[in-house]
């Protein structure tokens, strides 16, 4: 069996710190913001002119924090409640036998910061710290197809999930100045219902909490509905 190796052009800046409350797909929390920063190899502006004539672009990237753990034929994916097994190539499931993931991000612009060549995207659903493999630009004509079916995820999920806020997670989304949107994009995340399949089942209230930037949000859910109760600041 022909194995090859690979370098990682530069890895993901993400505002998910952790793998919990990444939506399942692209594209889905427009808010997400985060940067593709080039290894030092790649940092020559040359390697990105012309970029910025495209909207969107794919990266190649490796599922870092499971790619220890192996792979399996048969997966259950979280879109179909966790209950239905699917073969692991008809499925975008982590453990794969090369664990390889693609997404497709929307570019805003190439920046360069502390002598680093930096790609800053929006919509993404990488976890921070993610390596990149490759960069490909995005090209409409060949990869929207419009009639393409989409199997048992044919449609963006959705769920009637509501967010409300405490006043003290309100204030501080609220005189924090670093990230803007902070509170919707909280409540998008919150809206996506980020749980693990089995717990959606259960009755009562459940308590959460998740890292986003450098930020503890903690929230309860009862039934369809999520209140953030408090928000902290972590250390840098």
């Amino acid at each position: 069996m022909a194995s090859y190796q690979f370098n990682a052009v530069g890895y993901i800046s993400s505002p998910y710190k952790q793998k919990f409350a990444i939506p399942r797909q692209p594209g889905l929390i427009a808010e997400a913001t985060g940067y593709l920063v080039l290894e030092d190899d790649y940092s020559d502006d040359a390697i990105v002119r012309g970029i910025d004539s495209f909207s969107h672009l794919w990266l190649l990237f490796v599922f870092h924090e499971t790619a220890d753990k192996g792979w399996s034929p048969m997966v259950r994916p979280p879109r179909l409640g966790g209950n239905a097994r699917k073969g692991v190539f008809a499925t975008r499931a982590t453990f794969r036998p090369n664990p390889v993931g693609l997404s497709v991000v929307k570019l805003e612009g190439v920046e360069r910061k502390n002598g680093k060549l930096m790609l800053k995207l929006s919509g993404i659903d990488l976890l921070d710290g993610t390596p990149v493999l490759d960069i490909k630009p995005y090209l409409p004509y060949a990869d929207a197809l419009p009639d393409a079916a989409g199997g048992f995820a044919d449609a963006a999920p959705f769920t009637a999930m509501t967010v409300s806020f405490a006043e003290q997670a309100s204030h501080f989304c609220l005189q924090q100045t670093q990230h803007p949107d902070l509170k919707i994009f909280i409540e998008k995340v919150l809206k996506q219902d980020p749980r693990p399949s089995y717990k959606k089942q259960r009755e009562g209230e459940q308590s959460y909490g998740m890292t986003l930037y450098n930020y503890n949000i903690k929230w309860t859910v009862n039934g369809e509905h999520n209140h953030v109760t408090e928000i902290l600041q972590l250390p840098e």
